[in-house]
């Protein structure tokens, strides 16, 4: 990883992303046997935004063009939904119209696909972008998640926007510290566990 470096994501980039997502998806562990759809975590948390948002997904290239790790967001959470029902859902939901409910999270996927999903307007009025973060463990360490985050907080202070959130597996106890170590705080509104930071003072 001595010429690894953080680049904006390209289209090439996309079946790789996929690919780090379902590797990622058990909790920052291999969660291949939690789908029958081995992109269904990348529909839902990856693929949308190096779409719908090119401007704010990057990748850690591991310095062979090959990327080993991703960050993506939106700086408009509530209008990056209503993009999501009216150019993403109506694709996925075609894509997985045959998919057995074999695995644990096929259901989650399905639900998500009809749309409509709507974060809380209580935590978008303060936190109105959101993340999404992977890193293979192999590429893990040596302050990558650090740069990466860095990365994309200056992305979006850059586009004016004053808060940001994501989402958090409660099982993640190591991501949950590494975040409240970089100065996010519990900002949960429900029962999803999320953590937000305020972009208007200095990280």
């Amino acid at each position: 990883m001595t010429k690894a470096h953080i680049r904006l994501a390209t289209p090439a980039d996309l079946p790789r992303i996929y690919e780090i997502c379902l590797l990622t998806a058990g909790a920052g562990g291999d969660g291949t046997h939690l789908y029958s759809d081995p992109k269904g975590p990348g529909y839902m948390h990856a693929a949308p935004y190096a779409v719908l948002e090119p401007e704010c997904a990057f990748v850690l290239d591991d310095g062979t063009g090959r990327a080993v790790g991703y960050i993506v967001g939106t700086p408009d959470t509530a209008a990056f939904e209503d993009r999501l029902d009216a150019e993403w859902w109506p694709d996925v939901r075609a894509a997985i119209a045959e998919m057995p409910v074999a695995c644990d999270k096929d259901a989650v996927l399905i639900e998500r696909a009809k749309g409509g999903h709507r974060r809380d307007p209580s935590l978008l009025a303060s936190y109105p972008a959101h993340l999404h973060i992977n890193i293979l463990p192999p590429a893990q360490g040596g302050g990558w998640g650090r740069r990466m985050i860095q990365t994309q907080l200056d992305a979006m202070r850059a586009r004016g926007v004053t808060g940001l959130h994501l989402g958090l597996d409660p099982r993640n106890v190591t991501a949950i510290a590494f975040y409240t170590h970089l100065g996010f705080r519990d900002v949960s509104v429900d029962s999803d566990l999320v953590y937000g930071m305020d972009l208007r003072t200095p990280a």
